[in-house]
C-alpha cells in the first residue's frame, strides 16, 4: 500500500520549502563570497533549485494542496537548516552544501521513493528522480571546482561528520498534519 494523497503531499510540499530555503541561502551567500569561481556555480545552483522548487511546488498543486504549497519541516531540522545558512567560510559552505545537505536530501528523497507506489505516485517519482539526477551533476561541478582550486577544500573532517550528524538527526522532517488542518 502507497502513501495517502495528503502524505504525499506533506512531503512534496516539505521538500519544496526545503529547496527554496536553499535557494535563498546559496543567493545570500554569493555577494559575501570572495571567489568569483565559487559564485558562477552557486549562481548555476540557485537557477537549478528554483526550477526544482517550481516542479514540486506544480506537484503539491496535482495532489490536492495549493499551488506552490510549501511546508515548515518539523522545528529541529528547521533550525538546522538556520543555523547551516550562517556559514561564513566558503569551504565550509561548499563542503556543508555539497558534502552534506544534498546527500542528507537525496538520502531522503529515496526513502520518500522507496516508500511512495511507484505507479499511483509516478508524477511525484519522474520529479525526484531528474532531482536526484541534477544533485549528483551539481556536486560534480562542486568537485570539479575543488579539483581545480583545493584551497576551498574544508581541512576539518570532524566539522563536516557533526553537520552530517546533524542533518541526519531526524529520519522524518515533515511536519504530518492532521486531516481536518488540511481541509
Amino acid at each position: 500500500m502507497g502513501l495517502s494523497v495528503q502524505t504525499r503531499a506533506e512531503n512534496v510540499a516539505t521538500f519544496r520549502f526545503i529547496h527554496v530555503f536553499l535557494m535563498e541561502t546559496l543567493a545570500r551567500w554569493v555577494p559575501n563570497t570572495r571567489e568569483m569561481e565559487v559564485k558562477v556555480l552557486f549562481g548555476r545552483h540557485i537557477w537549478d533549485l528554483a526550477q526544482q522548487a517550481d516542479a514540486l511546488g506544480k506537484r503539491t498543486y496535482e495532489l490536492r494542496a495549493p499551488l506552490q504549497f510549501s511546508l515548515l519541516p518539523v522545528e529541529r531540522y528547521a533550525k538546522f537548516l538556520e543555523e547551516f545558512a550562517t556559514m561564513v567560510s566558503t569551504p565550509q559552505k561548499i563542503s556543508g552544501f555539497y558534502s552534506v545537505i544534498l546527500p542528507g536530501l537525496a538520502l531522503r528523497y529515496q526513502r520518500y521513493l522507496a516508500s511512495t507506489d511507484r505507479l499511483l505516485d509516478e508524477p511525484t517519482v519522474r520529479v525526484m528522480e531528474r532531482i536526484l539526477h541534477e544533485f549528483t551533476r551539481m556536486q560534480d561541478e562542486s568537485q570539479a571546482l575543488l579539483d581545480e582550486l583545493p584551497q576551498l577544500c574544508l581541512t576539518d573532517k570532524d566539522w563536516t561528520a557533526g553537520l552530517a550528524e546533524s542533518e541526519a538527526a531526524d529520519s522524518d522532517i515533515v511536519e504530518h498534519r492532521s486531516v481536518a488542518a488540511v481541509a
